[in-house]
Formats: C-alpha cells, sequence, structure tokens
C-alpha cells in the first residue's frame, strides 16, 4: 500500500483550503466518512463504524474475473436483481482471489493465516475470525448478535432484526457445490479469511428464527457473502 504515498503528498496544499471539495464515484459525489468507493468497477458502498472497527454496510457486489471471465462468483438465481439487492456469493476461493493467494478448494493456504485482501477493494480486506468476534462483543456477544446485526426488513416470517448498529445484514442465501441458489428471504452466510482444513474455510451465518449469529466450517465451494472490513 506505501505505492500510493509519493503521488499523494503533493496534492495535500491545494485541498487545505477547502474540505468542501466534491469527490467521485464514478459520477456519484459520496462522503468518505460514510462510504466506500471500490474504484474498480465505481460502485459505492455504505460503510458503518461498529466499536474499533469500520465495516462495510452492505454486501460485496464486485465481479470477480480470471482472464477476463467471471470466475467462483454469481447473482443468486443469476439475476442481476439479486445483485443489486444482496451483492454476489463468492466461493472462498474467489472470496481470496485465489489467483493471487493460491487459496481454494482441496490445499491449504498460508494466506489465511495473516491480512488478506481478497476479493476486497484497496484498503480493506476480508475479516478473519478474531475481526468477526470483536464485532459479536462490540454487539453483546454472538448469542444476541443475529437479531442485532440483520437488517429490519426482508427476512421472511417477520424474522427481520433490530439492525441496532448498522451492518443491516440481509438474508442473502448462498449457492451449493451443485449449482443451486437457495435461503434468499431466510439466512445469511458470510466467509472468513479463516481455514478449517483442505475443504472447509469458517463462515458466520445467521437465520430468520434465530437470535444468534452461529459460526462454523463449510465446503469451500459454496457460494456466500462478502463483507469486507478497514485495515
Amino acid at each position: 500500500s506505501s505505492s500510493s504515498s509519493s503521488s499523494s503528498s503533493s496534492s495535500s496544499s491545494s485541498s487545505s483550503s477547502s474540505s468542501e471539495e466534491e469527490i467521485l464515484c464514478g459520477t456519484a459525489s459520496y462522503d468518505t466518512a460514510t462510504h466506500l468507493c471500490d474504484t474498480r468497477d465505481s460502485s459505492l458502498y455504505e460503510t458503518v463504524r461498529i466499536g474499533s472497527q469500520t465495516w462495510m454496510k452492505q454486501n460485496l457486489n464486485y465481479e470477480y474475473k480470471v482472464d477476463s471471465s467471471t470466475y467462483g462468483n454469481w447473482c443468486y438465481n443469476n439475476s442481476a436483481d439479486s445483485c443489486a439487492k444482496y451483492g454476489r456469493l463468492y466461493t472462498w476461493g474467489a472470496a481470496m482471489d485465489s489467483t493471487t493467494t493460491g487459496c481454494g478448494m482441496g490445499k491449504t493456504c498460508a494466506a489465511s493465516s495473516r491480512k488478506t485482501q481478497g476479493v476486497c477493494p484497496n484498503g480493506w480486506h476480508l475479516p478473519d475470525s478474531t475481526e468477526w468476534g470483536k464485532l459479536f462483543d462490540a454487539v453483546g456477544g454472538a448469542d444476541s448478535a443475529g437479531t442485532k446485526l440483520k437488517s429490519t426488513s426482508g427476512w421472511k416470517n417477520n424474522g427481520n432484526g433490530t439492525d441496532a448498529y448498522g451492518f443491516s445484514a440481509l438474508p442473502s442465501g448462498l449457492r451449493d457445490s451443485d449449482g443451486w441458489f437457495g435461503s434468499a428471504g431466510s439466512s445469511a452466510y458470510f466467509w472468513f479469511s479463516s481455514e478449517d482444513n483442505q475443504d472447509y474455510a469458517h463462515m458466520m451465518g445467521m437465520d430468520y428464527i434465530g437470535v444468534r449469529a452461529f459460526q462454523g466450517g463449510y465446503y469451500k465451494v459454496y457460494g456466500f457473502a462478502v463483507r469486507c472490513v478497514k485495515d
């Protein structure tokens, strides 16, 4: 990340006269205190400070490609409307940016033992188990984190949350290893950068009937949502 420092130092004097300077993400102006611009595709995301961490308030919707072909990520039911609503679903290999880190199904991955940018925008990274733990601690523990982190609408059978901290988790569902999409409206699953073994990586989930946020290992080839945390 040090490569950007040399170019930015010369411009600091020009902006000191006014903090009203318009910052653009594509053609949209935004506030860097509350939003993140993914410069790769000019997507704008809301962000939220919870405890000592800053999180994306929305699921990542970046189309990860390898050799110009979409790799290991999908819109739910292959519908662009679902991507706009829920973000994309990524295999663990795609979430970890496997072409750079070598991470994926059938191999253990040295990258998961340190901070991994993965598919996240510059300045952000895929959270590990410690960082998810900090989030749960900040909202009063995993036993009630489901209720507090879920959005106030969109969950079936009125299984909505209080969204007490602005995390706004939506029931984005999953894609299984056979290509079946399911659980939208009822469950949310998010990848960690931490793995269990060569076939399983760590994830966090919540569902419409529970108040807890549960953690466990899941097949790396499943498609889950990605939330990034600020470096």
